[in-house]
């Protein structure tokens, strides 16, 4: 088996277009803003960000603005960290060195969503 989708949900499908395509720089593989989702590559796997509605039921619109457990890994944490910083994406606080020896930082999209980028301890 392989993993090759993670879905994360927005109330703002719009603004989180723009983030994950403008700030992040993934590609826009699917743009189903209609239909209230969009499809972006994200190295082997797609991100699918969905819209969820305000009048959702409680159980949907509680997957809004929560810890994803999505990383994405990066060469260079701290450029990755000061691109991003620069182009407004806000951070919890600045890359941590972790017991394990990888580096994290975690930051939040539009909707609140956290993810983080990781720099392995290896370089991978």
């Amino acid at each position: 088996m392989q993993l090759n989708t993670a879905r994360v949900f927005v109330k703002d499908l719009v603004s989180a277009k723009c983030f994950y395509a403008n700030s992040l720089g993934l590609p826009l593989k699917v743009d189903g803003e209609r239909a209230g989702y969009c499809v972006f590559g994200a190295g082997a796997m797609d991100l699918v960000i969905e819209s969820v509605a305000d009048d959702a039921p409680d159980e949907e619109r509680l997957l809004v603005g929560r810890f994803t457990g999505l990383s994405f890994n990066v060469q260079d944490i701290r450029a990755a960290y000061a691109e991003l910083l620069a182009l407004g994406v806000v951070f919890s606080g600045e890359p941590e060195r972790q017991a394990w020896g990888g580096t994290l930082a975690t930051f939040a999209d539009p909707a609140g969503n956290e993810l983080q980028l990781v720099e392995q301890p290896d370089g991978r």
